[in-house]
Order: structure tokens, then sequence, then C-alpha cells
């Protein structure tokens, strides 16, 4: 079934807590690591939920100025797994997407311009984290999900 304005993109999705991580970037780059790295985390107790949404291909849906993520049917609940293959996984079925990380960024900087910690999405913008070529993606990730407060 398709949505009007609805878009299938190569990417993974988590769920944590009470959003969605859409992690975007090229072939190869590490998508499937992050998601199933932010999936160890909620089973570890590092992160309060984790839960896979899809891995590989994501389901867009703009939805009342939100964007929603689902795992397109025939890949529902599987991730694949560097040197395992595909496994299956539970999956939340939607998700409201909070944050997008878009791996091997070209734009990635160690303080970024203020302009490139956002994306539109199907017309929606959102909160943006680029993360360099060759740079580790689960600090900068759990740093943007959990920032540090002053007291």
């Amino acid at each position: 079934m398709s949505v009007a304005g609805d878009a299938t993109v190569h990417a993974s999705c988590v769920l944590v807590g009470r959003s969605a991580v859409l992690i975007r970037g090229p072939s190869g780059s590490g998508k499937s690591r992050l998601a199933e790295a932010l999936l160890e985390a909620g089973r570890s107790g590092l992160l309060p939920h984790a839960w896979l949404v899809a891995d590989d291909r994501v389901r867009l849906i703009p939805a009342h100025g939100r964007l929603v993520a689902a795992a397109p049917d025939a890949i529902r609940g599987q991730i694949e797994v560097r040197a395992f293959g595909i496994r299956r996984r539970e999956c939340e079925p939607l998700a409201l997407v909070g944050l997008v990380v878009d791996l091997e960024a070209q734009d990635a900087a160690r303080l970024p311009e203020p302009g490139g910690l956002k994306t539109e999405i199907l017309g929606i913008m959102l909160s943006r984290l680029p993360v360099g070529p060759g740079e580790q993606a689960l600090p900068p990730v759990l740093a943007a999900l959990f920032p540090i407060t002053e007291a």
C-alpha cells in the first residue's frame, strides 16, 4: 500500500525511547552496524528502549507535520549483521523520526554550522547529525539523543 507523498529510502531506522533515529549513508557506510549497536545499547541498559523499525530500506510517510518510518513488508523484522547475514529481530511497526544521522557526511565538522544540523525530508524539518568518513558513529549519536544539560 502506498500513501500519497510517501517514499522508500535506503536507510536503517531504530526507535530509541519515544522517537526514531533514521540512519542514512552510502552503501557500506555502517548503517546496519549503527542500528545493531543501538539495539545492543538498548539490550544492555545503556539506552532505555531500542527497537528495530527497518534495516536497508525504510518507508517514510509524512503525517500531520511529522515523519513516520516503517519497514517495507518484505523486510519487516530483519537486519543484516556483518559476517552473520540476515537476522530476525523484534520490531516496531511505526515510529516518528526525531533524528537523522548521515554517515560519511562530507559536511561533518567538529563544530558544525547550525544550518548543517537540520535536514528536510518530504517537507518536514528534522534534527540532523552529520558523521564524517571514518568516524565512529555511536558516541555522537548517544550524545545527540541524551545531551548533557548544565544545572
